[in-house]
């Protein structure tokens, strides 16, 4: 696949399909299910399907990290962590600190939008009223692998996107989106947790107030039935997971049905109004946790194994004001070494080790599924306040299924700017997941040490 390969959106939105974990099926609902020693013998594996499939997920970040809290040192247990990095502290052992790497056709091209729109994808970007980059490695690795799942990939986002053109003339586009389905479409991201819920459930008709798994009880109980008391104790757990995601998605059900019908009345389209009144949550907190859950149970159910998630766009409009600061992200961005952006930034990573927590806490085969993942924290610029994307801020956290050795600072400053490519990473990843490509955005070459 080329950066000008397309691949049609509709593959996001396939009628469900049997997995090897099966599914618990009630009126308009479908709820995968992990991975259960009892059944291993059943469906799709007994026919030589993978039983620890691998997974890669990324989250964005916008604007920049605090510079100077951004630091590691050491390996595995013995690693030291910066500030920023503290949040990870408990999982240092199966994370890598990434310095150096860099996006070659996001430098020389302006602010912003032009440092954005390829942070996956590597691909140089248009100016003018045409959007033109590239697919990006999630949609790549979902085209190649998406036939294993029911769905291809998740899309999702904590911030909606936003319109027009930038002062450099990029199309804002390119800073709302990171995963891009052709070189001139982004796929379409879900940033209603409910409606995110919904497809990862298949949650639909005139019961989608109902409980899902009141839906499914009694399909439930007799699954309970057939498997031991190891997959009935990680069944429940499974299950109180779902419920206890269903009933905080509930309010934001009708928070967004709310600010549907205030869109309505002012005749505008939801995203276009401000939040809340447009539905999306108020708590930023709130919103990332439960959007990382989703990716988390999404991976746990194998209904996908492929994910984006968009924390925060470029020139983000977020506040914080349970951090007791008042300027919003991207202003803030611009003052990146006060303690401030310190702490913004140890927010965000604090919402990528909750998923990477989530994730290790899920036993599957001789690991757990963060052991069979790639979960990539990126973001398009190091520096806010000097707008510098001459080196990236990147984490690569779980061992993908052992392909990936954790626990390392790997440092590329020194390396010569052929061999610190951002898209030499993506590479490697995708070797390791079984897409072997001869080039990626500007990357003939894996990255050495990976």
């Amino acid at each position: 696949m080329n950066e000008g390969t397309t691949m049609d959106h509709c593959q996001q939105h396939r009628p469900a399909r049997a997995t090897r974990r099966g599914f618990l099926r009630g009126a308009g609902v479908a709820i995968g299910l992990p991975w259960l020693e009892s059944l291993a013998g059943r469906g799709a594996l007994a026919a030589g399907s993978q039983a620890t499939p691998q997974r890669f997920a990324a989250l964005f970040m916008g604007c920049g990290v605090n510079p100077g809290g951004w630091w590691a040192k050491g390996s595995g247990h013995q690693m030291e962590l910066g500030p920023c990095l503290a949040p990870l502290e408990k999982l240092k052992a199966k994370v890598n600190v990434v310095n150096g790497l860099f996006n070659r056709h996001a430098l020389g091209v302006g602010i912003h939008p032009g440092q954005t729109g390829n942070i996956l994808s590597g691909a140089a970007l248009q100016k003018g009223a045409e959007l033109r980059g590239g697919v990006s490695i999630d949609q790549v690795l979902a085209a190649h692998l998406g036939e294993a799942t029911d769905q291809p990939s998740m899309v999702l986002g904590c911030e909606q996107p936003v319109t027009g053109y930038h002062e450099t003339n990029f199309s804002m586009a390119y800073s709302s989106h990171i995963s891009w389905q052709s070189a001139t479409s982004p796929v379409p991201m879900e940033v209603y947790p409910a409606l995110a819920f919904d497809a990862l459930f298949e949650n639909r008709g005139s019961k989608r107030n109902q409980s899902i798994l009141d839906r499914v009880r009694e399909e439930a109980a007799s699954l309970r039935r057939q498997v031991g008391s190891g997959d009935r104790a990680k069944l429940d757990e499974y299950l109180t997971s779902v419920r206890e995601v269903e009933k905080r998605v509930a309010p934001m059900r009708k928070d967004q049905a709310a600010g549907a019908n205030r869109a309505a009345k002012q005749a505008r389209a939801p995203l276009a109004m401000p939040r809340p009144e447009n539905g999306l949550p108020e708590d930023i907190r709130a919103h990332m946790r439960l959007m990382c859950d989703l990716v988390a149970l999404g991976f746990q159910a194998d209904k996908t194994r492929i994910a984006t998630l968009l924390l925060c766009r470029d020139i983000s409009g977020l506040f914080y004001p349970f951090l007791n600061i008042a300027s919003a992200h991207h202003l803030a961005s611009h003052h990146d070494e006060d303690s401030d952006y310190e702490k913004i930034t140890q927010l965000y990573v604090s919402q990528y080790a909750y998923l990477a927590a989530k994730l290790d806490a899920m036993p599957e085969g001789e690991g757990s599924v963060l052991d069979n993942t790639c979960l990539l924290f990126v973001n398009s610029m190091f520096s806010g306040t000097r707008h510098d994307a001459s080196r990236l801020p990147v984490l690569l956290t779980g061992g993908l299924g052992g392909t990936l050795q954790t626990g390392r600072v790997l440092d590329y400053r020194k390396a010569g700017d052929d061999h610190r490519k951002l898209c030499s990473l993506y590479l490697g990843i995708m070797d390791r997941m079984g897409v072997k490509l001869n080039r990626f955005g500007d990357a003939n070459t894996r990255l050495d040490g990976l």
